[in-house]
């Protein structure tokens, strides 16, 4: 297989891949501009067949253990627009090694579990503020 096009310029062949996700680049200019958002290794196919039907959080711990589904739908909802992550915000708390080692943590599960299955989320969102894991967490997510 030879060269491949620069997939951040879209100009030149490239001469280079990223180490951590392997997209092809040509220059350090190109490779400066595809860093700017966080990336990560690519997910073998066969990584990907034994994940891909579990839900988020096992995707991210790496917990293979099954997860219980959300027991309660609501909508998606903000009341002030700068209650939304950016996309860049995600990418980077999903890219996070702090964010993925503190979701490691059962305790912390639990506390996500309760409010996400809860008909009153903001409430169970209150007590779990209570828990020094769940404050810390939410820290980290702020920061990142």
């Amino acid at each position: 297989m030879g060269p491949r096009k620069c997939e951040v310029c879209n100009e030149a062949l490239s001469k280079y891949k990223c180490p951590s996700c392997l997209v092809p680049y040509c220059s350090l200019v190109c490779f400066k501009k595809h860093k700017e958002i966080p990336c990560a290794k690519p997910v073998s196919s066969e990584e990907k067949s034994r994940i891909s039907g579990l839900p988020l959080m096992s995707q991210v711990t790496g917990d293979l253990s099954p997860v219980p589904e959300s027991l309660v739908e609501r909508p998606l909802t903000a009341e002030q627009p700068g209650d939304v992550l950016q996309k860049l915000q995600l990418e980077a708390i999903a890219s996070s090694s702090e964010i993925r080692d503190a979701l490691k943590d059962g305790n912390l599960q639990k506390l996500i579990y309760n409010i996400d299955g809860s008909p009153d989320a903001e409430n169970e969102l209150d007590k779990a503020m209570g828990a020094e894991v769940f404050r810390t967490f939410t820290e980290k997510s702020i920061v990142t």
